[in-house]
Order: C-alpha cells, then sequence, then structure tokens
C-alpha cells in the first residue's frame, strides 16, 4: 500500500489521480490533499477518501471548509504556508503528487523533498525557477523525481534501458493549440474564452493559455534540461497536432524511440503512481488505422515567440527562467481578465527579462526574490499597456 499527498487535489492532474486511488484501493491510500478554493470539491475528496490532514491556503478558508465537513470527519484542518509544508512532507506519506498551479507550488514541493519523500511532478514551475537548487536537494536526500507532464513521462518511458551517454537529443511534441492556424493578423482579436478551447486535452485555465502561447511548451523544455541533465541545444521541440505522440528520444545511431496514447493525463499519472509496474486504466485503445496519419511541424516562431523567449531565459541562466514564469503567470492573468491583448503576453515577459539581471541561484530566498521582482515588473509593465498599448 502506498500513502499518497496530493498537492492540488482539486485541479485536473489532482481530481485524475484520485479517479485512479478510487479505481485500485488495494494498492493507494490518501494520506494528504490541499486545495484553493473550491471547498465543496475539497469537502467530498475529505469525505470520500478520509486523509489524515488537508491544507487550504488561509484561516478563512479552513475554517469554512470546517464548516461542510462533519465534526467528526477526523481529518486535521490545516492552512498557510505551514499546513502545505504539513501536507508534504507528513511521516506517513511515501509519495507526494505535486500539482499545485505555478510557482505556489515551489516551497511545498522542496519541503517534501528535504522530508525524503519521492515526488510525481505536476508543478513544471517547481524546475523551472529553482531547477539548480531542487536538482541538488534530490541528490542530497536521495529521492526520486517521477514527471507527471505527458512529454516528460514520455521521455523518461522511452529512456527505460539505454543509457544517457547515448542520446543525441530530446524531442518534445506540442500541439499548438487552438491558433497554430489562425492568420497572424487575427491574434491580437483572440478572447480568453476562445483561448481556453483546447483541441485535444483537458487542463486547467493557466495551462490551457499556456498552450495557446506555446509558453508551456518552454517551461517543458527547461524543465527537461534539468530532469534529464541535458543541455538546452539537445533539446527541440516539433508541432504534433494529434497530440498521439507525447515525445520522442534520438539516439546517436540514429533510433528514435517515442512514447504513444490517446491524449488522456491518466496514463502518466498512474506510471508515476506505479513505477516500475503499469496498472489497469479503464481508458479506449489507441487505434492508429482510425487516425490515418500522424504529422509533425516545425515551429513557427512568429506566432510563437514564448518557446523563444524560453530557451533565452535558459541560456541567461541563474535567475532569468524564475523571472520568466513570473512575468508569464501575471501576463496569463491579465489576459484572462481583459487587461491585455493576446500577443502582449510575450511582449509583457520580454519587456521584464530585457529589466532582469541575473544572479546565480544560491538558495531558497534568491529564487523567492527573483519572483517577486518579475511579478511586480510585469505587473507594471502590463498596467502601463492598459494607457500606452504594448
Amino acid at each position: 500500500m502506498k500513502n499518497l499527498a496530493i498537492l492540488g487535489s482539486t485541479g485536473s492532474i489532482g481530481t485524475s489521480a484520485l479517479e485512479i486511488v478510487a479505481a485500485h484501493p488495494d494498492r493507494f491510500r490518501v494520506s494528504a490533499l490541499t486545495g484553493n478554493s473550491n471547498l465543496n470539491l475539497l469537502a467530498d475528496q475529505v469525505r470520500r477518501f478520509s486523509p489524515i490532514r488537508v491544507a487550504v491556503p488561509d484561516e478563512e478558508r479552513a475554517a469554512q471548509l470546517k464548516q461542510r465537513l462533519a465534526t467528526s470527519h477526523g481529518t486535521e484542518i490545516l492552512f498557510g504556508a505551514e499546513g502545505l509544508t504539513a501536507c508534504a512532507s507528513g511521516a506517513e506519506t511515501d509519495l507526494v503528487i505535486s500539482a499545485i498551479v505555478g510557482s505556489a507550488g515551489l516551497i511545498p514541493t522542496l519541503a517534501a523533498i528535504e522530508a525524503g519523500k519521492d515526488v510525481a511532478l505536476a508543478n513544471k514551475e517547481t524546475l523551472v525557477a529553482a531547477g539548480p537548487l531542487i536538482m541538488e536537494t534530490v541528490r542530497r536526500r536521495n529521492v526520486q523525481l517521477f514527471p507527471v507532464d505527458s512529454e516528460h513521462s514520455a521521455i523518461f518511458q522511452s529512456l527505460q534501458g539505454h543509457r544517457r551517454k547515448d542520446v543525441r537529443r530530446l524531442i518534445l511534441t506540442a500541439s499548438g493549440g487552438p491558433f497554430r492556424d489562425l492568420p497572424l493578423d487575427q491574434l491580437r482579436k483572440v478572447t480568453p474564452a476562445a483561448a481556453l478551447i483546447h483541441p485535444n486535452w483537458h487542463m486547467g485555465r493557466k495551462i490551457t493559455i499556456d498552450s495557446a502561447t506555446m509558453m508551456n511548451k518552454g517551461l517543458e523544455v527547461i524543465e527537461a534540461r534539468w530532469l534529464f541533465d541535458v543541455p538546452a541545444d539537445k533539446i527541440d521541440v516539433h508541432i504534433h497536432p494529434q497530440s498521439i505522440v507525447h515525445s520522442m528520444v534520438e539516439y546517436r545511431d540514429g533510433a528514435v524511440i517515442a512514447q504513444l496514447g490517446i491524449p488522456d493525463m491518466k496514463t502518466p499519472i498512474a506510471y508515476a503512481l506505479s513505477y516500475p509496474e503499469r496498472i489497469s486504466l479503464d481508458l479506449p485503445p489507441l487505434d492508429l488505422c482510425a487516425l490515418g496519419k500522424l504529422t509533425f511541424l516545425e515551429v513557427d516562431s512568429r506566432r510563437f515567440p514564448c518557446l523563444g523567449l524560453a530557451y533565452e531565459a535558459l541560456q541567461h541562466g541563474g535567475t532569468a527562467p524564475a523571472v520568466l514564469n513570473a512575468a508569464n503567470e501575471v501576463a496569463v492573468e491579465r489576459f484572462l481578465l481583459g487587461e491585455i491583448a493576446f500577443p502582449d503576453i510575450p511582449l509583457v515577459i520580454r519587456r521584464t527579462l530585457e529589466r532582469h539581471e541575473p544572479v546565480p541561484i544560491r538558495d531558497l530566498e534568491t529564487v523567492l526574490a527573483a519572483d517577486r521582482w518579475g511579478r511586480e515588473t510585469a505587473a507594471m509593465i502590463s498596467a502601463t499597456a492598459l494607457v500606452e498599448g504594448l
């Protein structure tokens, strides 16, 4: 029996993970849950899975959650950073699923690693913002990071049984989002509602916008650099509209090994939970004959400038990726609020990066300071855009 702490249990990754747990009660038990604003769903999850503890962002939401639960439920209700850390590092937990959206997942994920917990990592921003620090802690605490992103899971699976020194390059695939064929002069008319309709995947709001701008692929490039210890010049991105080939590894003898499957996050989640075993999932099989063809395209840098910004931040190193991520989170939020246009997202990020002088990542405070600076600067640039335009 494996005890799981799920950070971000009410999001798309968290709810899918709990469906897998419910289907395999002989293999998994929930020891801790954390949620944000969807308290009704979180309360339902607590009733169903009876975790030892649950955490929410603040005391007010903790009180509201208590009201929704019977007084005899037996689950300890915590809040704030201390509550998140307690859920991530509980002695009874074997594996932590890090699925909090954005850089908010950094501190509890690091706490889990420091506590010696293996981590199923869905929160790519943790490695984007603090890759050197996270990987040094992983090595020091001798824990394992299991990738949950479909692309990194595909690479992880395609590396099994092969020598890392034989790898020529990693190839991340991207759907291209909903606007890969939209005329460039129409991008400024894109609405948040249109950007939130992904052609293949069902995801949260922030990552869906990141898919439309292709920043999600930029963040994944940075994550792959740290997860697999591969330099940026050996990580390529191809657009693959069908989202069937989730990523590939090319070896120095010319062999390319890929992982294929239907676009459903339960597959990579389940592999991270059960590794090295595979467990049964109630998913339809992949029918390649019905699909007919698989297509691949080069990335148009004019349409997807965010990908290039991610490569630039990775090249600059130090705190530049943390600032990139912070600026992106602010720009996406402003777009969803209708305050800036869709093409303004990469412009806000670029102008923020241009003002930043990267420094080496020495400790967590260095990362958090860069994150704060990036947010404040991006917010200022976004506000100026409302008046002057970008």
